[in-house]
């Protein structure tokens, strides 16, 4: 397993093998040159985690190579080398983003230390990105019912393993946020998180995704790639739609999971990984695996743990405190004052069977925000945005697609609704009504999700 890919450039062979030797020895893969125009020829061609640059070459200077990369748009960390370097060209690599600048001849402990802390900065700093480009998105762990309650702490289980893990779950419902939650709990923590949908990308691509590729692999490839799996070293790989990886796709990522190593394509060189695979899917792969579509065998590596996020119909209650979070978060994206939520329209959302889960319930809240006018949104702007005149009409039960027990919940709910609130929110009043015993009522509306 390689901690790095480094190229180090230099026109003293002594240093290049000595670099070589010290740095493949802490686990780094090395590349070298020894000139300006080799250099350049392979940073065109490959892609690398850090560049050991001196300042000195015979066909050309350091910093202007260093010049031409950032001009090109690489932002490769480097790390300056110089034997008789002048605060000149120490001032103009740091301006040009050079990560450091070290003076030979080099103290091998110091020149392991920049690379270590330079690689781990770079780590965090994608991670950090990943962390703020999801910001906002969703609170589908938020919740106090015993579901949640349930799969956070499966979820801090899984965490402290480096199973594979399986999340199955409805679409909408978070199962990207549960991935993000083991990563982040994980020991892998400080390592790169890589995502890949596998029912986005085209079938013919998802190879060179996971694996990478080499320059002149197939047209188009003009440069070296390194693939998710790569990237994702020491960390945790997140296969999003699983369930829809071809076929031929699935045997290659079988091989990796079972041999731990992989090869770009193109390439014949055999890499050695340590990723933590997560793996997500809305599809019964138990019936794709009858039906032929799925390898029995895949099935069997990932689902080593499997959890299941819950619908959000299933834990109804969990809903004001959603719909709470997702006032603050939509209303500050938007740029708008944060209204108010009544009771009524609190109840006009319970009782909504939200096909698309917690992201139709944020995608509710959105549409709320932005077409009510008033400060305070009532159950008739909810309705309005659900497309319903009341919660349930005669003519309105049936709705293509919902499965009939949601239906039949849905009736049940309101029926138990308007009758707690014809007898004031007297239990007991309500239970005789309905001729039912009290318990059985309470038990009912705990189900339900029904505030007293």
């Amino acid at each position: 397993m390689s901690r790095g890919y480094i190229l180090v450039v230099d026109d003293e062979v002594s240093i290049l093998q000595s670099l070589r030797r010290a740095l493949g020895l802490e686990g780094y893969s090395i590349d070298v040159a020894g000139g300006f125009a080799l250099a350049q020829e392979k940073l065109e061609k490959n892609a690398y985690d850090l560049l050991l640059l001196d300042v000195a070459l015979p066909d050309g200077d350091g910093v202007r190579l260093l010049s031409n990369l950032r001009a090109a748009g690489n932002d490769v960390p480097v790390v300056m080398m110089s034997g008789h370097a002048s605060v000149d060209a120490a001032v103009r690599a740091t301006r040009l983003g050079a990560s450091d600048f070290l003076e030979k001849p080099l103290s091998t402990d110091r020149l392991l230390l920049v690379i270590e802390n330079i690689l781990r900065m770079v780590r965090a700093e994608a991670e950090a990105h990943t962390l703020r480009a999801q910001t906002g998105r969703g609170c589908e762990l938020l919740g106090a019912s015993a579901q949640m309650v349930g799969l956070r702490a499966q979820i801090t289980r899984a965490a402290n393993s480096n199973a594979t893990v399986i999340i199955r779950g409805e679409r909408g419902t978070g199962k990207e946020l549960v991935a993000r939650a083991i990563h982040r709990e994980s020991k892998r923590s400080s390592a790169p998180l890589e995502k890949l949908n596998c029912a986005a990308v085209p079938q013919e691509l998802i190879e060179s995704e996971l694996f990478g590729h080499e320059a002149g692999a197939f047209t188009g490839a003009t440069k070296q790639r390194r693939g998710k799996f790569e990237r994702a070293t020491t960390g945790t790989l997140f296969l999003d739609e699983v369930g829809d990886m071809p076929l031929g796709m699935q045997a290659k990522l079988l091989r990796v999971l079972q041999e731990q190593e992989i090869e770009r394509v193109g390439g014949n060189e055999t890499l050695t990984i340590d990723v933590r695979v997560v793996a997500a899917t809305n599809r019964d792969l138990e019936s794709a695996c009858e039906k032929g579509s799925f390898r029995p065998d895949l099935y069997d590596r990932l689902n080593v743990l499997p959890l299941t996020v819950p619908p959000l119909r299933a834990r109804r209650e969990d809903i004001p405190e959603l719909a709470a979070q997702f006032l603050k978060l939509v209303a500050t994206a938007n740029d708008r004052a944060e209204p108010t939520l009544t009771a009524e329209a609190l109840d006009a959302m319970m009782v909504h069977s939200y096909p698309g889960n917690v992201r139709e319930l944020r995608n509710l809240i959105e549409r709320l925000v932005i077409l009510t006018p008033d400060s305070t949104i009532d159950a008739t702007d909810v309705r309005t945005c659900l497309g319903t005149s009341s919660v349930l009409s005669p003519k309105g039960l049936y709705r293509p697609g919902v499965p009939l027990r949601v239906l039949l919940e849905e009736a049940e709910r309101t029926i138990i609704d308007e009758a707690l609130r014809h007898n004031d929110g007297q239990m007991a009043a309500t239970a005789r009504a309905l001729d039912l015993e009290r318990s059985h009522l309470y038990k009912k509306c705990k189900a339900l999700g029904l505030r007293e």
